[in-house]
């Protein structure tokens, strides 16, 4: 009763809980599936490498990790080579290891979680071109996994995996881009990745998501609110006001 506000990055029964005391406001975050749209006219080196950072960073263990990675139809092949040549140089090990790209996931429910996934992804069709197993026999390490013809309305794409597991998909026009990147319950965040003004300027505005970035990832600044839309919650963190 003498807490005034609540925000919380989880659930929604935290909603339910203020309701039932004083009806204190609250900003939740829940997390998202976050898309990465490359157009084919983006340096391919770099959008590889800004989306295996989107999907791989912290063992894909982040609410606005972009696992959603859709690449137009004129780069596609050549961006799936690429992807998949980045992921298996990827080194999987100890946290200690400063050579190591990529640590252990979180608890064994995780890691466990994640190995449903991947097999959910294959039992539905989609291609594995890299990955898709545990990586050592010690230890909850997952293998950087990269599926590709993947179709919208599978599991793989729909739901927050929060583990290394990358959805590629192919698309031909900015509408279809905008249409597939708005198709999910959530909208926490997601990239733009074009080198042409006119395109990040109507994508951006297009996508129902809290944080948009263009040609980057991760870009995080203590002045600017943080939120999202549809299950990914609302009220905004960070930002002049903010909790």
């Amino acid at each position: 009763m003498d807490v005034d506000k609540v925000s919380f990055t989880g659930s929604t029964l935290v909603m339910e809980a203020a309701a039932k005391s004083n009806l204190k406001p609250v900003s939740l975050e829940l997390g998202g599936k976050s898309p990465v749209i490359v157009f084919d006219d983006a340096n391919v080196d770099m959008a590889v490498n800004l989306a295996n950072m989107a999907t791989f960073t912290n063992k894909g263990e982040i609410c606005v990790a972009g696992t959603r990675i859709y690449v137009q139809e004129g780069i596609y092949d050549t961006f799936v080579k690429k992807a998949a040549e980045v992921a298996k140089r990827s080194v999987v090990g100890d946290p200690f290891n400063p050579r190591a790209h990529q640590r252990p996931q979180v608890d064994k429910d995780q890691y466990e979680k994640i190995l449903k996934y991947i097999d959910m992804g294959k039992r539905e069709g989609a291609t594995l071109v890299a990955g898709g197993k545990p990586s050592g026999n010690k230890g909850y390490y997952v293998e950087p996994t990269i599926f590709t013809n993947v179709k919208d309305d599978m599991v793989i794409a729909q739901h927050e995996i929060f583990g290394p597991v990358m959805a590629l998909m192919k698309f031909k026009t900015v509408e279809e881009a905008i249409q597939k990147a708005n198709n999910t319950r959530y909208g926490l965040a997601a990239g733009i990745v074009t080198m042409n003004i006119d395109i990040a300027n109507t994508v951006s505005r297009s996508i129902r998501a809290g944080v948009i970035w263009i040609n980057c990832y991760f870009a995080f600044e203590p002045d600017a609110p943080l939120g999202g839309y549809k299950m990914s919650g609302f009220g905004k963190g960070h930002g002049h006001g903010q909790p």
